[in-house]
């Protein structure tokens, strides 16, 4: 029996457990047939070959056992950019661009000519490379402690074609003695060590070391504040991302530091996602 694009778009999301079941179906064949999504509209009642079914079939299987779409196919969106996504790093998530807008939005033209800025634990880069597509004059540095994150996220850099972003092995701020920045941003694991969430939907992909930190969640989001004065430049900035009940605790441990102006502000579901303050003492 012959199978149009149509009939197998049909057929395939209604076995895909997910919210976004028809866009999942897309995304997969568009990666076996290697055209956009609008080819699949536009030659809705093209018969597909035996090579083109089992591929899809293969990737299919993949995507109803719950990995990712974003590793089956191997790339994410994240701002305005397109960018490789490998197991060995998180999937960029829409809700960590509220940290890209935040950053954009703070006061700091007047020291933006040279501005130096630090993306801590960048992974693919999506963060560090955002900000750098908005901000050509500043000078963006991202750092992971994962090689293979690192090599990622330079491939990233090459794909997208800026060249004001740098990147760095580094467990947080351990290869950066010397050095002070006007804007520090985050995206920490911060997920409990027994959440049960870890054992549900893309999270059960990913890399642990990426996701989880400590009893409470906040072991590293308490080093990064604790050691982000050392590099920060006076009236500076740090920014963090955290779960969605964290925001006190994370604003607590900011103002203990001594930061000043600390803020939260929600993402696009509604919840405490980004906590920020200026660094004001040194």
């Amino acid at each position: 029996m012959l199978t149009t694009i149509q009939t197998l778009l049909t057929q395939s999301s209604a076995v895909i457990e997910s919210d976004t079941a028809q866009l999942d179906a897309e995304l997969l064949l568009c990666q076996v047939l290697g055209k956009p999504r609008s080819y699949l509209f536009a030659w809705s009642e093209q018969v597909l070959t035996a090579e083109q079914l089992a591929h899809f079939e293969q990737l299919l299987a993949r995507r109803v056992a719950g990995e990712p779409i974003a590793y089956i196919v191997g790339k994410q969106g994240f701002w305005s950019l397109d960018l490789s996504v490998e197991p060995s790093t998180l999937i960029p998530r829409a809700d960590t661009e509220t940290l890209v807008e935040q950053a954009l939005q703070l006061p700091l033209k007047a020291q933006a000519e040279g501005l130096q800025v630090l993306d801590l634990g960048t992974g693919t880069g999506a963060i560090a490379l955002a900000l750098a597509s908005e901000r050509p004059n500043w000078q963006v540095t991202g750092v992971d402690r994962v090689p293979e994150a690192v090599a990622l996220a330079q491939q990233n850099q090459q794909q997208v074609g800026l060249t004001n972003t740098r990147f760095l092995t580094s467990h947080w701020f351990d290869s950066l003695a010397g050095s002070r920045y006007q804007l520090i941003v985050s995206n920490p694991p911060y997920i409990a060590e027994q959440d049960p969430h870890l054992a549900q939907g893309d999270v059960r992909f990913e890399p642990i070391s990426a996701l989880t930190s400590g009893a409470d969640g906040l072991d590293d989001i308490r080093h990064i504040i604790q050691q982000a004065p050392k590099y920060l430049a006076r009236h500076g900035w740090l920014l963090l991302e955290h779960g969605y009940d964290q925001a006190e605790a994370v604003q607590a441990l900011m103002l203990a530091q001594g930061f000043l102006a600390v803020e939260t502000k929600q993402d696009l579901g509604r919840n405490d996602r980004i906590t920020f303050g200026q660094w004001c003492i040194n």
